[in-house]
């Protein structure tokens, strides 16, 4: 995959707008449905991307590392889903997800590991075309997945991180303070739809997203950190 623009982003919006109505509908009725037992992380960009990018992508194998309540499972899943193929590997130490997904959205597309995965790396499957991790935010975590997981992930896999730009700066001695010094020493671009790092990506979208009439919360959070990007 190309280095991801706004403009690239933007142009997906277009291209699966009627599936993306569809799956904010479906998502929204979720979120209700569960209500507090359903703590949703991703904000809508956050979200929306990673689902639009999954549908341009159709990966056959996605890993996700940390699902909390499940809202990232479920998007990833609904995405797999829409695609029509593609299976979901998810890892956390908890799992409050088991109970937050929707056995539709399950079936046969998806496998969870309870634990931490770094005792489960043998778990994650050696062939991966999206990595999503969302986990530990701290940077003892960054330093053991940059050294133990990304080694193994093939060169070129699109990857997300969350939690790195709640300033116009990672948090000293956070995870997103050691991805973003990785990624610049290998010289590796990334995106982000962060309002505090990048507000003119948001202002961009949020134009895109009103004028197809998506610009209806989901759900009401203008936290949006996460970084995209292409493993070296």
């Amino acid at each position: 995959m190309d280095t991801i623009t706004t403009d690239h982003v933007a142009a997906l919006y277009g291209k699966y707008e009627d599936d993306l109505r569809a799956a904010r509908d479906a998502q929204r009725r979720l979120l209700a449905d569960r209500g507090p037992s359903m703590k949703a992380q991703l904000d809508d960009y956050e979200a929306e991307i990673t689902y639009l990018l999954l549908r341009d992508l159709r990966p056959e194998v996605v890993v996700e590392i940390g699902t909390f309540h499940g809202w990232s499972t479920t998007w990833l899943l609904r995405a797999l889903r829409d695609n029509g193929t593609g299976r979901l590997h998810s890892f956390d130490i908890v799992d409050h997800v088991v109970r937050n997904v929707p056995a539709e959205l399950a079936e046969d597309r998806w496998s969870f590991t309870k634990g931490d995965v770094r005792r489960h790396l043998d778990a994650v499957p050696t062939e991966v075309d999206y990595l999503f991790i969302d986990a530990d935010h701290g940077a003892r975590f960054a330093h053991w997945y940059v050294d133990n997981l990304f080694p193994g992930v093939p060169a070129g896999t699109p990857t997300s991180v969350h939690d790195v730009f709640h300033g116009r700066r990672p948090k000293p001695f956070s995870e997103g303070s050691v991805i973003v010094k990785w990624l610049a020493e290998k010289n590796v671009e990334f995106f982000t739809p962060s309002t505090a790092k990048a507000p003119e990506v948001t202002r961009q979208l949020a134009s895109v997203k009103a004028e197809l009439g998506l610009d209806e919360p989901v759900r009401h959070s203008d936290h949006n950190p996460m970084i995209y990007f292409n493993l070296p």
